[in-house]
Parts: C-alpha cells; sequence; structure tokens
C-alpha cells in the first residue's frame, strides 16, 4: 500500500464516519420532531432548527476529507508523492474528526431529541434547548481544529 491510498482512506473515513454520526443524530432528531410536530405543527420551524443541528459534524467531515484531497495534490493540482509515513501522518490527521464526528453526531442528536420534547412541552424554551445542544457542537469544533492543524503541520 502507497503512502498516498493511506492517506486517501484516512479522508475517506473522515468524511464517511462523520457524515454517519450526523446520520443517526438527524434521524434521531427527525423521529422526536415528527412526533411532536404531528400534535403541535405550529412549532415545525423551532423542531427544524433543533433537528438540523446534529448535521453540522458531517460537513466537518467532509470539510476535513476535502482538505487532505487538496493537500495531498488529488484536489486541484498534481498530486505528491508520499512515503508511507507520511501517508500515516494524513490518516492520523484525519482521524480527531472521523472518531469525534462520529461520536458528537450521535450524542448531538440525543441532546437535540431532548430539547425538541422540551419545546413540545414549552415553546418558549426552544432558545434554550438550541442552546444545550450546540453544547455538544464545541467538541466537533475542537476536534475540526485539531484535525486542521495537524494537517498543516506534515511536512511534504
Amino acid at each position: 500500500m502507497s503512502g498516498i491510498s493511506i492517506a486517501i482512506i484516512g479522508a475517506a473515513l473522515c468524511a464517511a464516519l462523520a457524515g454517519c454520526g450526523s446520520a443517526i443524530g438527524v434521524m434521531a432528531a427527525g423521529k422526536a420532531a415528527a412526533g411532536v410536530a404531528s400534535e403541535k405543527p405550529e412549532l415545525f420551524g423551532k423542531l427544524l432548527v433543533l433537528q438540523a443541528l446534529p448535521g453540522t459534524q458531517g460537513i466537518y467531515g467532509f470539510l476535513t476529507a476535502i482538505l487532505i484531497m487538496v493537500r495531498i495534490g488529488v484536489l486541484g493540482g498534481a498530486a505528491v508523492e508520499l512515503s508511507i509515513s507520511q501517508g500515516w501522518q494524513f490518516f492520523g490527521a484525519a482521524m480527531p474528526m472521523a472518531i469525534a464526528g462520529l461520536v458528537s453526531g450521535i450524542c448531538q442528536g440525543k441532546a437535540a431529541v431532548g430539547a425538541i420534547h422540551m419545546t413540545g412541552k414549552q415553546p418558549d424554551a426552544s432558545g434554550k434547548g438550541i442552546t444545550m445542544t450546540a453544547l455538544v457542537e464545541t467538541y466537533a469544533i475542537l476536534a475540526l481544529l485539531a484535525s486542521i492543524l495537524v494537517l498543516f503541520g506534515i511536512q511534504l
């Protein structure tokens, strides 16, 4: 296996795992939102915001994968020759976002479910629910920053 292959696998895993976390989180929140909206359709806008929040991890994972592909020259330039060691460095750079994206997407979905139920009972509390759900986002953002910092610290 070549260094470039290892780097591409890391990028693919980053996009896939973070995307899976988001899909699971958005699905859980969507199920809860559908239940609340069936009883209180006027809350749809507030519920939609809460359902959408866990989707950001997939965006971050995709962004990290694109940055890796650009950095190694697969997108927008001639691919560079990577040693196996460099390939593993890029793979490692993808892992903070891949793993944290998976876990935080699922956890943010669970927080969103609670916030959706709270909004169903107290519509004026939706802002509090958004805040509680968004706190989970902090860890996805930290993982994104860690991946980017490691990614741009790799010497080619």
